[in-house]
């Protein structure tokens, strides 16, 4: 059933589990977006005194320990079973929100930098269980032609509520904001937990419906194959682009200032609607095209804004005299709408490449080493840019030539595929 029907009926069993994982994807991912990648920044070099570089190089370790954590999880909820069962994975998820509402609450209170490596490795971990058994939960809730609907409404709410509340980057700002929202969450889950609604029952059978994906209609996909490995490899080049170029705009305050940063309130609710605007047209591209799609534009569009980065550098390096004001806000806007096109099709992508007995392993896989692997790598390949003085305008050339290298690559990739295809239907259609 999909949500339409479950509209027209008045099915709002149905209705409530899409809703359920809607706030649970937009609520666990917020906190990756806002008070894990910014509040640590802020927690690390301004309450315990460490250097930025100090703070990225645990920045880096969290990347590799709950891709590790995610990884090793995700292969046990498969062989165990627990993928397939909602009541199990709702356990887990309790255990996990409980634990990161401890960490989030004592976060402002750390002052020394073992504390803070202890509390990066304890992030790491509930993060690496939590992030696969989310995942996991797409099949219970979501029919799967909803998934791209479902995903750009996820990525809409998230960046949304991140670009407008809270304005102030501190970690005491975010951990307020980050509790408040997960107390309720927490009731709901031990609600379900421990005084499961009869419907639920239901809707833990629905993964028999809604289990199998998209891309596995044909047959389930190994992590060995083809059809897992490109996407894999082009999602990884995804966040390295967009980790590399976004970690040298945070750290340059004309640029930060005028966007993600910049006192007027005008300038954020800018960015929320055009991450609306861009999830929205990733959702429709994304449930009527191939994936490929949503790669090219991806590409294309991180192509094109650091290309408008680089040429208002340019253009104050040669002409100082009409680079007095603020950057332009098209720049931060172009970005805006790259990350809500590449983040609505991480949402959907993992889900639609997997069964209910594999979706532990290829979402633990899939955004360990897309996400998390390709954070700690550019994270390092930026400490290294920072310690060998490379300029602005070299750091992010670089990042663009990556982005139109990745966006040329599959173009010609699928057109090579195409020509391919169609060769080999003209021969079979040859009379012997």
């Amino acid at each position: 059933m999909s949500i339409v029907t479950a509209v027209r009926r008045g099915d709002w069993e149905t209705l409530f589990g899409y809703a359920f994982f809607v706030a649970l994807l937009t609520g666990g991912y917020y906190y990756n977006v806002t008070f894990v990648q910014l509040g640590l920044l802020d927690l690390g070099t301004r309450l315990v005194g460490l250097s930025e570089t100090a703070v990225s190089g645990w920045m880096a370790t969290l990347a590799l320990v709950t891709l590790v954590t995610a990884v090793a999880f995700g292969v046990t909820m498969d062989r165990r079973g627990w993928s397939s069962s909602l009541h199990a994975k709702l356990r887990i998820l309790l255990g996990v929100v409980v634990v990161q509402v401890v960490l989030t609450s004592v976060a402002p209170f750390v002052r020394t930098a073992p504390q803070f490596g202890a509390w990066i490795v304890l992030a790491s971990l509930s993060m690496g269980v939590g992030f696969p058994a989310t995942f996991a939960l797409t099949i219970d809730f979501v029919a799967v032609p909803d998934r791209g609907a479902v995903a750009a409404a996820a990525t809409a709410l998230t960046y949304f509520l991140a670009n407008v509340y809270p304005l102030d980057w501190h970690i005491e700002s975010f951990s307020r904001v980050v509790v408040a929202a997960m107390v309720p969450g927490v009731v709901l889950l031990a609600v379900l937990v421990f005084r499961p609604p009869p419907f639920l029952e239901r809707l833990a059978r629905q993964h028999e419906q809604f289990g199998v994906g998209r891309f596995c209609r044909e047959g389930p996909v190994s992590i060995r194959e083809a059809a897992f490995l490109v996407p894999l490899v082009l999602m990884f080049g995804v966040f390295f682009v967009d980790s590399l170029g976004f970690l040298r705009i945070l750290d340059t305050p004309s640029l930060v200032l005028a966007s993600w940063q910049s006192p007027e309130f005008s300038m954020h609710l800018l960015l929320a609607v055009v991450h609306v605007v861009g999830a929205v047209m990733a959702g429709v591209l994304y449930t009527t095209f191939d994936r490929r799609v949503l790669f090219l534009a991806t590409f294309g569009l991180f192509s094109f804004t650091h290309l408008l980065y680089t040429f208002d550098i340019r253009i104050a390096m040669w002409f100082p005299a009409l680079a007095t004001g603020p950057s332009s806000p098209l720049n931060p806007a172009f970005y805006a709408l790259a990350v809500s096109f590449y983040t609505t099709l991480n949402f959907a992508l993992w889900p639609d490449l997997s069964t209910p007995e594999t979706i532990g392993t290829h979402s633990a896989v899939g955004i360990g080493l897309a996400g998390f692997l390709s954070t700690f790598l550019s994270t390092a390949l930026a400490l290294y840019f920072q310690s060998t003085s490379v300029t602005l305008l070299d750091h992010l050339n670089l990042v663009n030539a990556l982005a139109l290298l990745l966006f040329v690559g599959l173009a010609v990739g699928i057109y090579v595929r195409r020509m391919h295809s169609l060769w080999t239907e003209g021969h079979r259609g040859e009379p012997n």
